[in-house]
């Protein structure tokens, strides 16, 4: 493949939002391979997929033969991003940064190729270089050359600055950090182009105005759009909460039930934007499921490619195989598929005791519902189920629940499930 065909590729999937003089980056990447560099701010102990969108360019660039380099943001992450935030962000201790620096290290290695070669990954902190800076050689060398206008007028800025929040000094600073990483990245990686969600055009341009002041030197920007679902709902939230890469966070299992479930005005949006698969496999896999859009084929060629992207094919099958366990009753299923449905659903080890004991309690004792009272009310609604039947208030677990090999499956709510195993 052409170094340049990427903006082709891009723009087919719908993944250019802004860019700067498309001309002058189609030229520069038809001259052969660049440095490309995208940033993750260490918030958290994991990445969530809203993430998956940048780190994946990064990942399709290096496709096409150009060099891949994720910023951890060790110093980034002690101030945070403004953008898109109302509020102040609670600033975070050394200790936690270097503990969630570490675990989407890990993240970032499995998504892009480390393996030597011309295209190589390079992963990186900006605590390497922003750390040994003191405050006046900043002041000077960067902050001298991008006046306060120009900050003003960035989106994010002003949009903190026009709320009753207001933004602090820490935090309007952001926009430099990040601006004097592409300047370090330009001088020592040979890095051209930055590349992230559209949220971030603010902070791109302000390091392409600091490399032009500073060196003369001309580098190019790319976003990609935020990923929005078409029933207004926010895209990587669940009933838990967010959707995490971290399998401690979100299981394997619930990762691939997220995708299994996306709507179908969704699915071919989120194929082209959140896989790798060629342009011509996708317009199969769509092409298949519109002759009978009740298999749900596209969800689940979405919900596999995802999952193994992100926690690897075996644990992609396995979360594939106990998808499709849930299409068949409870008591058909046979022991080893139990113990293949254990392998990505919670599981809870029954006691003796808990033969003859009031489902809610029990449900309520091992955290399957958080309360008695709250059980109760999903009760009330026809919100639990045990083995495919609806439990009510007053039902005691018997022995001839357990199916199997001592099994049961409980169901909360359209998605929630978890397994009962009691070994006689």
């Amino acid at each position: 493949m052409s170094t340049a065909d990427i903006l082709d590729d891009l723009a087919a999937r719908g993944l250019i939002h802004d860019s700067t003089d498309s001309d002058s980056l189609r030229a520069r990447l038809a001259q052969g391979a660049t440095g490309v560099y995208a940033g993750f701010d260490p918030t958290a102990d994991s990445l969530h997929v809203g993430n998956l969108v940048p780190l994946l360019l990064l990942r399709r660039f290096q496709q096409f033969g150009h060099r891949p380099v994720a910023v951890a943001g060790g110093a980034t992450g002690m101030i945070g991003d403004p953008g898109g935030r109302s509020t102040e962000r609670v600033l975070l201790d050394s200790a936690t940064l270097d503990t969630n620096l570490s675990a989407i290290t890990e993240q970032l290695r499995r998504l892009l190729d480390f393996s030597d070669g011309p295209n190589q990954a390079r992963l990186v902190d900006n605590r390497e270089w922003t750390a040994p800076i003191g405050v006046l050689e900043f002041l000077r060398d960067v902050g001298k050359h991008i006046t306060v206008n120009t900050m003003l007028a960035k989106d994010s800025v002003r949009t903190r600055v026009e709320s009753d929040a207001g933004i602090s000094f820490t935090e309007f600073s952001y926009m430099l950090l990040q601006a004097n990483d592409f300047k370090h990245l330009r001088d020592h990686l040979d890095v051209e182009l930055q590349v992230g969600g559209s949220d971030q055009w603010g902070n791109i341009t302000a390091g392409i105005d600091l490399i032009r002041r500073t060196s003369g030197n001309h580098v190019h920007g790319l976003t990609v759009p935020l990923i929005t679902q078409a029933d207004g709902s926010k895209f990587g939230k669940s009933v838990d909460g967010a959707v995490w890469l971290s399998a401690e966070r979100t299981t394997p299992y619930a990762f691939y039930q997220y995708f299994v479930n996306t709507d179908d005005r969704d699915v071919e949006r989120f194929l082209l934007q959140l896989t790798l698969l060629p342009l011509e496999q996708i317009a199969s896999v769509m092409s298949q499921h519109s002759q009978a859009p009740e298999r749900r084929f596209a969800q689940q060629e979405l919900a596999r490619s995802v999952t193994a992207l992100v926690h690897g094919e075996q644990e992609a099958d396995r979360a594939a195989g106990a998808s499709q366990g849930f299409t068949r009753a409870a008591a058909e299923l046979e022991d080893a598929e139990w113990v293949q449905l254990a392998a990505s659903l919670p599981v809870t080890e029954l006691a003796s005791d808990d033969i003859g004991r009031d489902l809610i309690e029990l449900l309520a004792a091992h955290g399957i519902v958080s309360s008695k009272g709250e059980g109760r009310r999903l009760v009330a609604q026809r919100g639990v189920s045990l083995n495919d039947s609806v439990i009510v208030d007053g039902q005691l677990l018997t022995e001839s629940d357990l199916l199997a090999a001592g099994w049961a499956m409980v169901r909360r709510g359209k998605k929630q499930r978890f397994l009962l195993h009691f070994v006689h």
